[in-house]
């Protein structure tokens, strides 16, 4: 039987777990590795983030959608929905391997949810800079 994720070092945990997938994958690792110099500090700022979506508590302090318009343009804005897609199943991966249960399962629906809004974001900010 997995386990519930039920506190910070289930979150924690997770996000290693995950990112260890990701910054490991020939599609989209590089976007990462290149981008990220402090992992420590990196997974620490995620764990925020989504101990804070999945329990309520307000430590993560950050602009999403900026920092992914800034990777985007820094790649000279080639991030597509596929790199999203593969980021997503990673995640439902992970959380797969691991995990199960209700906040299992809220984690899978919030990611989808942000990868959309955060790629719309990226495109719309596109426009913006083409008219510019």
């Amino acid at each position: 039987m997995k386990k519930q994720i039920e506190n910070r070092a289930d979150v924690n945990f997770l996000v290693n777990h995950f990112y260890d997938k990701i910054r490991a994958d020939e599609e989209i690792g590089f976007y990462f590795n290149e981008m990220i110099s402090d992992w420590d500090a990196h997974l620490e700022k995620l764990t925020d983030f989504w101990e804070t979506n999945l329990f309520g508590i307000r430590k993560y302090k950050g602009n999403p959608h900026a920092v992914h318009n800034e990777v985007d343009a820094h790649f000279d804005e080639k991030i597509t929905a596929n790199e999203f897609g593969i980021w997503l199943n990673h995640w439902f991966q992970t959380i797969d391997e691991y995990f199960e249960g209700e906040n299992a399962d809220t984690l899978k629906r919030r990611a989808r949810k942000m990868s959309t809004f955060l790629f719309m974001s990226m495109f719309q900010h596109r426009q913006k800079e083409s008219e510019v």
